[in-house]
């Protein structure tokens, strides 16, 4: 069987390190407000298919380097070379760049363990799709949050952004978003879902630490199958929806996390989960 080992991985083109079974993942270009390169977003693409299988990993936090989340693809290591490809007539070269940043998109929402962004400051393009594609987002009162293609001539569909942005904060305000490029306030982040709560920059690192302590000393195995379900529901009618939750709790039900539950409730005591 097929495992993989998070605390003995070594990141090559971002800070990667797991303690308690928290991952922090940081990206780590500060002098630049912490872009992409291709072969970072690879690395994001893979690392996030790994996790899959590992048993270590129960929470994963994504943060920015210095005082910025992510100020997205690098101009000079992605866009020019992609400019060049666009003059040279590369369909096939530009197609497999698209498909690969969905495809680290697809592997955020595919593993099982829930994925927290703490974003301070600069959160654009790229960056504000990997805050999106993240579980639960934290920010700080100066986060600046911009969907920033159309600025470059691109569209808004972007690394899933016209399927998962309105499921977060609406049709209407993501249509505002992805059609002008602007600056989402983080103000309006709070207020319109986008960030689960604010908090003051000197404060986010705590605070999401303290929120992925919180989910990791819960039951891991149901927290995947809840992951499992806000992603696979969306396509899904009501009675299908709840007939897959039937199914996903039953499983959960035969979890020693469900009878550990139990027995810590009849001991007045809260239940160390193990995740199986």
């Amino acid at each position: 069987m097929k495992t993989f080992d998070g605390a003995s991985y070594r990141a090559e083109h971002f800070l990667w390190e797991v303690q308690d079974g928290i991952a922090t993942l940081t990206l780590n270009r500060p002098e630049r407000k912490n872009p992409l390169t291709f072969d970072s977003y690879g690395e994001l693409r893979d690392l996030f298919r790994e996790l899959r299988y590992s048993k270590d990993v129960k929470v994963v936090v994504i943060r920015g380097a210095g005082d910025n989340f992510c100020s997205g693809g690098d101009v000079h290591e992605i866009i020019g070379p992609l400019v060049r490809m666009q003059e040279n007539d590369d369909m096939p070269g530009l197609l497999e760049f698209t498909r690969m940043t969905g495809d680290a998109v697809i592997e955020m929402r595919h593993c099982p363990q829930p994925i927290i962004a703490a974003v301070d400051g600069i959160c654009a393009g790229a960056g504000a799709i990997l805050a999106m594609a993240s579980d639960l987002r934290l920010g700080t009162t100066r986060a600046k949050t911009a969907f920033l293609f159309v600025r470059v001539g691109l569209a808004g569909a972007d690394m899933g952004a016209c399927a998962i942005l309105p499921r977060i904060i609406g049709h209407g305000r993501a249509s505002e978003l992805l059609y002008t490029g602007r600056v989402m306030t983080a103000e309006e982040g709070e207020r319109w879902g986008f960030y689960n709560r604010l908090v003051a920059p000197e404060e986010l690192h705590a605070s999401a630490d303290a929120l992925a302590r919180e989910l990791a000393a819960g039951p891991t195995f149901a927290h995947g199958m809840t992951k499992k379900c806000l992603e696979q529901e969306w396509s899904m009618g009501i009675a299908e929806a709840i007939e897959a939750e039937a199914q996903a709790q039953a499983i959960c039900m035969q979890t020693r996390d469900y009878g550990r539950a139990y027995r810590a409730f009849v001991d007045k005591r809260k239940p160390e989960f193990q995740g199986d």
